[in-house]
Protein backbone atom coordinates (compact mmCIF):
# COMPACT_ATOMS: atom_id res chain seq x y z
CA UNK A 1 0.00 0.00 0.00
CA UNK A 2 1.49 3.40 -0.97
CA UNK A 3 2.80 5.64 1.81
CA UNK A 4 2.18 9.38 1.72
CA UNK A 5 3.90 12.30 3.45
CA UNK A 6 1.55 15.17 4.22
CA UNK A 7 2.48 18.60 5.53
CA UNK A 8 -0.11 20.83 7.16
CA UNK A 9 -0.72 23.82 9.38
CA UNK A 10 -3.39 24.20 12.03
CA UNK A 11 -4.65 26.67 14.55
CA UNK A 12 -4.69 24.61 17.73
CA UNK A 13 -7.07 26.88 19.65
CA UNK A 14 -10.19 24.75 19.21
CA UNK A 15 -8.50 21.35 19.23
CA UNK A 16 -7.98 18.98 22.18
CA UNK A 17 -4.54 18.26 20.72
CA UNK A 18 -3.31 16.09 17.87
CA UNK A 19 -4.20 12.62 19.12
CA UNK A 20 -7.64 11.17 18.48
CA UNK A 21 -9.79 11.12 21.63
CA UNK A 22 -13.35 9.94 22.28
CA UNK A 23 -15.85 12.80 22.37
CA UNK A 24 -13.20 15.43 21.62
CA UNK A 25 -12.23 17.38 18.51
CA UNK A 26 -8.65 16.59 17.54
CA UNK A 27 -6.40 17.26 14.55
CA UNK A 28 -5.85 13.56 13.91
CA UNK A 29 -9.58 12.90 14.08
CA UNK A 30 -10.44 15.64 11.58
CA UNK A 31 -7.66 14.62 9.19
CA UNK A 32 -8.45 10.90 9.24
CA UNK A 33 -12.15 11.61 8.74
CA UNK A 34 -11.41 13.82 5.73
CA UNK A 35 -9.12 11.20 4.16
CA UNK A 36 -11.82 8.55 4.65
CA UNK A 37 -14.46 10.73 2.97
CA UNK A 38 -12.19 11.19 -0.04
CA UNK A 39 -10.77 7.66 -0.39
CA UNK A 40 -13.69 5.68 1.09
CA UNK A 41 -11.21 3.85 3.30
CA UNK A 42 -9.71 4.42 6.75
CA UNK A 43 -6.09 5.48 7.08
CA UNK A 44 -4.17 5.91 10.31
CA UNK A 45 -2.28 9.21 10.39
CA UNK A 46 1.03 9.36 12.28
CA UNK A 47 2.36 12.82 13.15
CA UNK A 48 5.93 13.96 13.74
CA UNK A 49 4.82 14.92 17.27
CA UNK A 50 1.54 14.79 19.19
CA UNK A 51 0.92 18.44 19.96
CA UNK A 52 -1.26 19.19 22.99
CA UNK A 53 -4.48 21.14 23.26
CA UNK A 54 -4.03 24.74 22.15
CA UNK A 55 -0.68 24.24 20.43
CA UNK A 56 -0.39 25.41 16.82
CA UNK A 57 1.56 24.10 13.83
CA UNK A 58 3.01 25.87 10.81
CA UNK A 59 4.55 22.72 9.36
CA UNK A 60 3.36 19.51 10.98
CA UNK A 61 4.32 16.38 9.04
CA UNK A 62 2.13 13.28 8.84
CA UNK A 63 2.58 9.85 7.28
CA UNK A 64 -0.26 7.57 6.22
CA UNK A 65 -0.96 4.72 3.84
CA UNK A 66 -3.74 4.61 1.27
CA UNK A 67 -4.68 2.73 -1.89
CA UNK A 68 -6.16 5.89 -3.39
CA UNK A 69 -5.59 6.44 -7.12
CA UNK A 70 -5.30 10.20 -6.56
CA UNK A 71 -1.85 11.74 -6.91
CA UNK A 72 -0.39 13.96 -4.19
CA UNK A 73 -1.43 17.40 -5.51
CA UNK A 74 -4.97 16.21 -6.22
CA UNK A 75 -5.24 14.65 -2.79
CA UNK A 76 -3.99 17.87 -1.16
CA UNK A 77 -6.59 19.91 -3.05
CA UNK A 78 -9.36 17.47 -2.09
CA UNK A 79 -8.33 17.55 1.56
CA UNK A 80 -8.39 21.34 1.71
CA UNK A 81 -11.94 21.22 0.38
CA UNK A 82 -12.92 18.77 3.13
CA UNK A 83 -11.00 20.06 6.14
CA UNK A 84 -12.29 22.77 8.52
CA UNK A 85 -11.03 26.32 8.16
CA UNK A 86 -8.53 25.99 11.02
CA UNK A 87 -6.53 23.35 9.10
CA UNK A 88 -4.58 23.72 5.85
CA UNK A 89 -2.67 21.11 3.83
CA UNK A 90 0.39 22.48 2.03
CA UNK A 91 1.67 19.37 0.36
CA UNK A 92 1.03 15.64 -0.12
CA UNK A 93 3.73 13.53 -1.77
CA UNK A 94 4.26 9.80 -2.13
CA UNK A 95 7.08 8.71 0.18
CA UNK A 96 9.22 5.58 0.52
CA UNK A 97 7.20 2.65 1.89
CA UNK A 98 9.20 2.70 5.13
CA UNK A 99 8.67 6.43 5.81
CA UNK A 100 7.41 7.13 9.35
CA UNK A 101 6.73 10.75 10.31
CA UNK A 102 7.71 10.30 13.96
CA UNK A 103 10.62 7.84 13.84
CA UNK A 104 12.36 9.34 10.81
CA UNK A 105 12.50 12.97 11.98
CA UNK A 106 16.09 14.10 12.55
CA UNK A 107 15.41 17.58 13.93
CA UNK A 108 12.54 19.97 14.61
CA UNK A 109 12.06 23.63 15.27
CA UNK A 110 9.54 25.21 17.62
CA UNK A 111 8.65 28.82 18.24
CA UNK A 112 7.26 30.33 21.44
CA UNK A 113 5.75 33.82 21.25
CA UNK A 114 5.39 36.23 24.18
CA UNK A 115 3.84 39.68 24.31
CA UNK A 116 5.18 41.77 27.15
CA UNK A 117 3.66 45.03 28.28
CA UNK A 118 0.81 46.52 30.25
CA UNK A 119 -2.01 45.93 27.75
CA UNK A 120 -2.61 42.63 25.94
CA UNK A 121 -3.14 42.57 22.20
CA UNK A 122 -6.81 41.65 21.86
CA UNK A 123 -6.49 40.15 18.39
CA UNK A 124 -3.42 38.01 19.09
CA UNK A 125 -4.60 36.66 22.43
CA UNK A 126 -4.92 33.08 21.06
CA UNK A 127 -1.34 33.02 19.79
CA UNK A 128 0.81 34.70 22.44
CA UNK A 129 1.50 34.51 26.16
CA UNK A 130 0.86 37.95 27.57
CA UNK A 131 3.32 38.92 30.31
CA UNK A 132 2.56 42.26 31.99
CA UNK A 133 6.16 43.06 32.91
CA UNK A 134 8.55 44.12 30.15
CA UNK A 135 11.21 41.46 29.76
CA UNK A 136 14.96 41.91 29.69
CA UNK A 137 15.75 40.15 26.43
CA UNK A 138 19.52 40.44 26.81
CA UNK A 139 19.36 38.53 30.11
CA UNK A 140 17.16 35.91 28.47
CA UNK A 141 19.67 35.51 25.62
CA UNK A 142 22.53 35.01 28.08
CA UNK A 143 20.46 32.46 29.99
CA UNK A 144 19.53 30.58 26.82
CA UNK A 145 23.19 30.01 25.89
CA UNK A 146 23.65 27.45 28.65
CA UNK A 147 20.89 25.26 27.19
CA UNK A 148 22.50 24.91 23.75
CA UNK A 149 24.34 21.64 23.15
CA UNK A 150 23.85 18.06 24.33
CA UNK A 151 22.43 17.92 27.84
CA UNK A 152 20.17 15.91 30.12
CA UNK A 153 16.95 17.96 30.00
CA UNK A 154 15.16 16.04 32.79
CA UNK A 155 14.55 19.34 34.60
CA UNK A 156 12.52 20.53 31.60
CA UNK A 157 10.32 17.45 31.14
CA UNK A 158 6.81 17.38 32.55
CA UNK A 159 5.86 14.02 34.08
CA UNK A 160 3.55 11.75 32.11
CA UNK A 161 5.62 10.65 29.13
CA UNK A 162 8.57 8.51 30.24
CA UNK A 163 11.48 8.23 27.78
CA UNK A 164 14.42 5.85 27.54
CA UNK A 165 16.67 8.89 27.88
CA UNK A 166 16.15 12.56 28.68
CA UNK A 167 19.31 13.58 26.82
CA UNK A 168 18.68 15.84 23.83
CA UNK A 169 20.82 18.05 21.61
CA UNK A 170 19.69 21.63 21.16
CA UNK A 171 21.29 23.07 18.02
CA UNK A 172 19.93 26.58 18.40
CA UNK A 173 18.03 28.53 21.05
CA UNK A 174 17.37 32.14 20.13
CA UNK A 175 15.54 34.95 21.93
CA UNK A 176 14.65 38.02 19.92
CA UNK A 177 12.47 41.08 20.37
CA UNK A 178 10.44 41.71 17.23
CA UNK A 179 8.44 44.88 16.65
CA UNK A 180 4.76 44.36 15.90
CA UNK A 181 1.99 46.69 14.80
CA UNK A 182 0.56 47.26 18.27
CA UNK A 183 3.07 45.83 20.73
CA UNK A 184 6.45 44.11 20.62
CA UNK A 185 6.87 40.36 20.69
CA UNK A 186 9.59 38.32 22.36
CA UNK A 187 10.14 35.25 20.18
CA UNK A 188 11.94 32.15 21.43
CA UNK A 189 12.96 29.58 18.82
CA UNK A 190 14.36 26.15 19.66
CA UNK A 191 15.83 23.68 17.19
CA UNK A 192 16.81 20.23 18.43
CA UNK A 193 17.09 16.56 17.51
CA UNK A 194 14.08 15.77 19.69
CA UNK A 195 11.97 17.12 22.52
CA UNK A 196 10.66 15.90 25.84
CA UNK A 197 7.08 16.45 26.95
CA UNK A 198 6.51 20.19 27.52
CA UNK A 199 10.23 20.86 27.05
CA UNK A 200 9.81 24.05 25.02
CA UNK A 201 7.10 25.46 27.26
CA UNK A 202 9.21 24.74 30.34
CA UNK A 203 12.23 26.42 28.73
CA UNK A 204 10.05 29.43 27.89
CA UNK A 205 8.76 29.67 31.47
CA UNK A 206 12.31 29.46 32.81
CA UNK A 207 13.62 32.15 30.46
CA UNK A 208 10.71 34.46 31.33
CA UNK A 209 11.62 34.18 35.02
CA UNK A 210 15.10 35.43 34.06
CA UNK A 211 13.63 38.15 31.86
CA UNK A 212 11.55 39.40 34.79
CA UNK A 213 14.67 39.60 36.97
CA UNK A 214 13.46 36.91 39.33
CA UNK A 215 16.47 34.74 38.55
CA UNK A 216 19.99 35.48 37.18
CA UNK A 217 21.10 34.45 33.66
CA UNK A 218 23.20 31.67 35.25
CA UNK A 219 20.10 29.99 36.69
CA UNK A 220 19.13 27.71 33.72
CA UNK A 221 22.55 26.04 33.91
CA UNK A 222 21.90 25.29 37.59
CA UNK A 223 18.45 23.95 36.69
CA UNK A 224 19.97 21.58 34.13
CA UNK A 225 22.38 20.20 36.70
CA UNK A 226 19.58 19.39 39.19
CA UNK A 227 17.74 17.05 36.74
CA UNK A 228 14.61 17.90 38.72
CA UNK A 229 11.52 19.45 37.11
CA UNK A 230 10.60 21.28 40.31
CA UNK A 231 13.76 23.39 40.03
CA UNK A 232 12.80 24.98 36.68
CA UNK A 233 10.35 27.73 35.86
CA UNK A 234 6.63 27.44 35.18
CA UNK A 235 5.16 25.71 32.14
CA UNK A 236 4.26 28.49 29.72
CA UNK A 237 0.69 28.43 28.28
CA UNK A 238 0.06 26.28 25.22
CA UNK A 239 -1.31 29.11 23.09
CA UNK A 240 2.10 30.68 22.45
CA UNK A 241 3.66 27.53 21.00
CA UNK A 242 4.10 26.72 17.30
CA UNK A 243 5.67 23.70 15.61
CA UNK A 244 7.48 25.41 12.74
CA UNK A 245 9.08 22.63 10.71
CA UNK A 246 10.37 19.07 10.77
CA UNK A 247 13.54 17.95 9.00
CA UNK A 248 13.91 14.44 7.56
CA UNK A 249 17.44 14.75 6.26
CA UNK A 250 16.48 14.94 2.60
CA UNK A 251 13.22 12.95 2.50
CA UNK A 252 11.19 15.60 0.67
CA UNK A 253 11.99 18.30 3.22
CA UNK A 254 9.47 21.13 3.05
CA UNK A 255 10.11 24.22 5.18
CA UNK A 256 7.69 27.07 4.75
CA UNK A 257 7.40 30.75 5.08
CA UNK A 258 3.65 31.19 4.84
CA UNK A 259 2.91 34.84 5.47
CA UNK A 260 -0.43 34.54 7.29
CA UNK A 261 0.83 31.89 9.71
CA UNK A 262 4.22 33.54 10.15
CA UNK A 263 2.46 36.79 11.02
CA UNK A 264 0.37 35.00 13.63
CA UNK A 265 3.54 33.41 14.99
CA UNK A 266 5.24 36.75 15.43
CA UNK A 267 8.00 36.65 12.85
CA UNK A 268 9.15 35.85 9.35
CA UNK A 269 11.82 33.26 10.10
CA UNK A 270 11.14 29.63 9.44
CA UNK A 271 11.66 28.11 12.65
CA UNK A 272 9.73 21.18 19.17
CA UNK A 273 7.45 21.46 21.54
CA UNK A 274 6.84 21.15 25.09
CA UNK A 275 3.63 19.64 23.91
CA UNK A 276 4.96 17.28 21.31
CA UNK A 277 5.79 13.83 22.60
CA UNK A 278 8.81 12.86 20.61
Amino acid sequence: MPTFKLTLAYDGTEFAGWQRQPQARTVQGELEAAIERITQARSKCIASGRTDAGVHALGQVVSFQSETKLDGPTLAKALNAELPEDMLVFEVVEAPASFHALRDAVRKRYRYVIQDGRLPDLFDRKYVWHVYQRLNVESMKAAADSLVGTHDFASFETAGSPRLTTVRTVFELSVERQPAELTDRVVIEVEADGFLYNMVRNIAGTLVAVGKGKEPPSWPAEVLAHKDRTKAGMTAPARGLFLVWVDYGGISDFRFQISDFESAAGGSQAGDDENALD
